[in-house]
């Protein structure tokens, strides 16, 4: 089978070193993170459920298991210094629920990391999770499910100098990065708008190494189709929480 490419050529350095966990890895924003990694020449390792999944990425290690299992995480997560998690449920019921993994999954990847030593922790949640009424929470009170991810994230990693970012999007949309002004928000209280799955990613790329992100939570849309140098400005001022 032939494999396909997902990286870029040229890479930029960066100021991080230590290799980074990417769970969710398949998924349309996971692919991403992998993407805006290996750019800036961070090593990646890859949590797939199987081998084949894992032929799509070159010069990233791979490791196949599942965030149900215990063990298959705390091998994803052994010798890794951040984790970046862009888990998403994709039913209603069962092992691909929310409560499956977007609760419990990202809880037990944040317990695991924490315990094999990571010292960072990126999570990709969404906008309005703490509005338990809002309509998505239909679908299998997706929202109150990533929250609760969150609140577990929030509880690990502000301590014993670790830390975490956390990065509520809009609707998320293919596109390259940077390529539209962003707006910043704390407190949930945007409640629309659409965010590039690739600006999602280079958020929590550089949360790696800019202070100003860590132990933050926050909301995050476009606004005008504006090229950007960087996004490191979308970290100023923010409070942390």
């Amino acid at each position: 089978m032939k494999r396909q490419k997902t990286i870029t050529i040229m890479t930029t350095s960066s100021p991080y070193t230590g290799k980074v966990l990417v769970a969710g890895a398949t998924g349309k924003t996971g692919t991403w993170v992998v993407r805006r990694l290996q750019h800036y020449g961070i090593p990646v390792r890859v949590l797939v459920r199987s081998a084949e999944k894992g032929e799509r990425f070159d010069n990233a290690e791979v490791v196949v298991g599942r965030v149900q299992d215990k063990d298959d995480v705390a091998r994803a997560v052994k010798g890794c210094s951040a984790v970046i998690s862009a888990l998403g449920s994709s039913q209603v019921v069962g092992e691909a629920s929310p409560g499956e993994v977007d609760r419990d999954g990202v809880i037990r990847l944040a317990e695991a990391a924490a315990e094999a030593g990571a010292r960072h922790f990126g999570l990709v949640s969404s906008l309005a999770v703490t509005k338990w009424y809002h309509p998505l929470n239909l679908f299998g009170g997706v929202l109150s499910m990533k929250l609760a991810g969150e609140n577990r994230v929030r509880e690990i990693f502000a301590k014993d100098g670790r830390s975490y970012t956390i990065v509520r999007p809009g609707g998320l949309q293919d596109g390259e990065p940077m390529q539209y002004r962003l707006k910043v928000d704390q407190g949930d209280r945007l409640w629309n708008g659409f965010t590039n799955r690739s600006d999602v990613a280079e958020l929590l790329v550089l949360s790696l190494w800019n202070d100003k992100a860590r132990n933050t939570t926050f909301e995050v849309v476009s606004e005008d189709k504006e090229p950007q140098q960087s996004l490191g400005y979308c970290f100023e001022g923010l409070k942390k929480g």
